[in-house]
């Protein structure tokens, strides 16, 4: 609460108490506590978690292609195996809310879209980029007609592009799916090794094209930075004993690439979550799909 506010509020205590007499006062001030942000600066509104949901059943409403298909348009951290398929095999120590969704998206997602669905025929190839997915998505949208499409682009993006330049074609690769009636889900690159100012543009990028589409988001950088604010980092020297994907934090050794340690593959528990980046991917991404099935695919 502002300053002003709050000295308004002081003044006016104290002269309900005196004028009024206490069990008046307490009254009215519990009144006056629950119209405070009356008082609040104008414009301040708290987000509304749902904002996707209404645009996505009318996006939804005009779907005509193959329903319960789950695409995936990315670079390698998508086109991997690591990422989605191992969880129809894998799911230790999971939550009762994430077993639920698993069991949800079971039900509902067809079979080939866990591992099948895999290589640039299908939207997802190693080094490419939103350059990539502007040129070819008129192709895969054609030719699988998916009823949801996951899109991540942007870690190869840094060195090929700038943020506007990539701005505009997700803007444009994201308006194509929704106007074949496939509802989209937005996803954040993850941190990079010495690259964050570059990488934090990017994000902000989705972020806001998330928002002006009314998308549903997953914010894969920030859940990386909140899990391990310090030491995500699987390039930095205190994990040099590690080789590759094998690090137990979520960026491997490349300071690229989730990471996929073997001790943590397919633990859902909160310390598998802060440790394997695939891991912590396929928990976002279920979560997510489970809830774009609940309020809208399934309406």
């Amino acid at each position: 609460m502002g300053r002003t506010a709050g000295k308004m509020i002081i003044g006016i205590r104290r002269c309900i108490t005196r004028d009024m007499g206490l069990p008046a006062a307490v009254a009215f001030m519990a009144l006056l506590a629950l119209d405070a942000g009356a008082l609040e600066k104008p414009g301040k509104k708290k987000a509304d978690p749902d904002y996707w949901v209404e645009p996505m059943k009318k996006v939804h409403a005009a779907f005509k292609g193959e329903k319960k298909t789950f695409a995936h348009f990315g670079d390698s951290i998508t086109d991997t195996r690591a990422f989605w398929t191992g969880l129809q095999w894998q799911r230790n120590n999971m939550s009762p809310e994430a077993l639920k969704a698993y069991n949800l998206v079971r039900a509902h997602m067809a079979q080939k879209c866990w591992g099948d669905w895999k290589g640039p025929r299908f939207g997802n190839q190693s080094r490419q980029t939103a350059t990539w997915a502007q040129q070819n998505v008129d192709g895969w949208l054609g030719d699988l007609k998916p009823e949801c499409v996951l899109i991540m682009f942007g870690t190869n993006d840094l060195a090929t592009s700038t943020p506007e330049t990539y701005a505009r074609q997700m803007t444009e690769i994201v308006q194509k799916c929704l106007n074949s009636g496939a509802v989209v889900i937005l996803s954040t690159i993850p941190p990079r090794h010495e690259r964050d100012e570059i990488v934090q543009k990017y994000v902000g990028a989705v972020r806001k094209l998330a928002a002006d589409s009314k998308v549903p988001l997953i914010d894969f950088y920030q859940e990386v930075i909140t899990r391990r604010p310090k030491d995500w980092d699987g390039a930095l020297p205190q994990f040099a004993q590690y080789n590759g994907y094998d690090v137990p934090t979520l960026i491997s050794r490349d300071g690229v690439h989730p990471s996929n340690p073997g001790k943590y593959n397919g633990d859902y528990s909160d310390e598998g979550l802060r440790s394997n980046g695939y891991t912590l991917r396929n928990y976002l991404v279920l979560m997510k799909y489970a809830e774009v099935i609940e309020k809208v695919l399934s309406k």
